[in-house]
């Protein structure tokens, strides 16, 4: 037979060990917020400022995890969500958003002055987010690129250019100096001819 003592502590320790059970149950259920569901807002499209406090009112929390550019966007804008709105989750979670940056990117531009074709040079600047604007040419190789400028200035290979920026390309007409001289020489003897024609025709009716 046990003691009444020894009854006593076997069901105060039953006692506390029920109570435990009941105490983690409970505040797990607390810390998971379980049976607990909100819906995510639609925010993309709309600004920082405005995302943060919407997202605070339902119990969620911004997270800014990167940026991109869009020239067609308002700086500050939401470009992308996640979760996506409309998912269901618990008080307290995390939404993590991409930005629209203040600044348009920088890219290193590629060595294409003297060194590949308009058509070449057009494909790899296209390929690296850069807008290409009409060209202007100079005397030399048809089609080949002999410079590049960008905002009214002279630019080159390795040089950090913003995307948004409009490129320039100075390309070869196809026409070379000598025939430049050749068509002067032509003009200049063929006004020289003109004037003589007509010195010969003024003596000839002053006679």
């Amino acid at each position: 037979m046990l003691s009444p003592i020894l009854w006593g502590n076997l069901l105060a320790m039953a006692l506390v060990t029920v109570l435990l059970i009941v105490g983690v149950w409970i505040g797990l259920g607390k810390y998971t917020h379980h049976g607990e569901e909100i819906i995510v807002p639609d925010v993309e499209g709309k600004l920082i400022g405005d995302v943060e406090y919407t997202l605070e009112m339902a119990g969620l929390q911004a997270v800014v995890v990167d940026s991109t550019y869009d020239r067609r966007r308002p700086s500050g804008a939401i470009m992308v969500q996640l979760p996506k709105a409309g998912s269901k989750v618990k008080s307290g979670r995390e939404i993590y958003l991409t930005i629209n940056s203040r600044e348009s990117p920088t890219v290193s531009l590629p060595d294409i002055a003297d060194n590949c074709s308009l058509r070449e040079a057009q494909d790899r600047l296209r390929q690296l987010g850069f807008r290409v604007g009409p060209v202007e040419y100079t005397n030399g190789d048809k089609d080949w690129v002999y410079g590049v400028r960008c905002q009214g200035r002279t630019v080159m290979a390795g040089q950090r250019v913003p995307t948004d920026a409009v490129i320039t390309l100075i390309v070869g007409s196809g026409a070379s100096e000598e025939e430049d001289i050749f068509d002067y020489d032509d003009e200049e003897t063929a006004a020289d001819g003109e004037e003589a024609e007509n010195a010969h025709s003024d003596v000839f009716n002053y006679d």
